[in-house]
């Protein structure tokens, strides 16, 4: 697939794929070369994940090929230093593969995306048929954006973590486990909560799942709509939910937004939550 972006009106990514969608369509503002992309690869397999070709279609997102047949493998091989091919047809290490007979030569320059450790993620790279000679300030915007998506890694990274362990289930007996929910709720980590409680509510045959409100500091549409879309999943896998830890603010907030919470089960706390179960805590 071969997109024409245009100029976002604001600067935030929220993953490597959007920041790499930024990255190359403010690279080909400044670079004259046909085609900009970035593959990911994996040691095996190079595969191309966002491009931006000008006019000709030099190559296309999703395409694959076996890693130590690409220029990428090059690249890598190369280390953190930008490597370019001015002739790719006169070139030891280019005039002999697949792809440089396919193109017929031309030009290629690539660095590395690492992550923080080190390992490679994959390539930022430029490719035309055409001779390119490249300024110090293009070749240092190739340095930069490599610095940047590895930044982004970085980040997603730990965002994903941070969604993974800011809701885990915690069993409490068979059949009964206690969802907590901490901090601010967006749509991407919502949905991370959801995957979650259906997942373990299946993994551990759960019969009653209590999702703890208490750590919420903020509420707005998305945490409403999203504890609304948990209940129902529940509810239809055969688990019932039950909400404990609305604190005064947020149960007035969600009152105000004429939030459908009448079918839910809510409760004050966790004993209570165990005591509907038919628990009783012995002091």
């Amino acid at each position: 697939m071969n997109t024409t972006y245009t100029r976002p009106n604001n600067t935030q990514f929220r993953d490597i794929e959007e920041a790499a969608i930024r990255a190359l369509q403010l690279m080909a503002e400044f670079v004259d070369i046909n085609t900009l992309f970035i593959a990911r690869n994996d040691g095996k397999t190079n595969r191309m994940i966002k491009v931006f070709n000008k006019e000709d279609i030099l190559v296309s997102e999703g395409e694959e090929l076996p890693f130590y047949e690409s220029y990428c493998s090059l690249s890598v091989k190369h280390g953190d230093r930008i490597l370019i091919i001015p002739d790719l047809s006169m070139d030891e290490k280019t005039k002999e593969m697949n792809v440089t007979k396919h193109l017929g030569g031309g030009t290629f320059i690539a660095i590395p995306i690492n992550y923080k450790d080190g390992e490679n993620y994959g390539t930022i790279c430029g490719l035309d048929t055409k001779k390119h000679s490249f300024t110090d300030e293009q070749i240092s915007l190739f340095e930069t954006m490599s610095s940047l998506l590895t930044y982004v890694l970085e980040l997603d990274y730990s965002h994903q973590q941070l969604y993974q362990t800011a809701a885990p289930v915690v069993p409490i007996t068979s059949g009964v486990a206690i969802l907590p929910v901490v901090g601010d709720i967006d749509e991407r980590r919502a949905e991370g909560i959801i995957e979650t409680a259906l997942f373990k509510s299946q993994e551990l045959r759960l019969n009653h799942l209590v999702i703890d409100l208490s750590g919420i500091m903020y509420i707005n549409e998305t945490v409403i709509a999203s504890l609304l879309k948990i209940v129902t999943i529940l509810k239809l896998i055969g688990v019932t939910p039950i909400l404990t830890g609305f604190q005064p603010d947020l149960a007035m907030k969600a009152v105000q937004m004429n939030a459908e919470l009448g079918t839910i089960l809510i409760v004050a706390n966790l004993e209570q939550a165990l005591n509907h179960i038919g628990f009783e805590l012995k002091k």
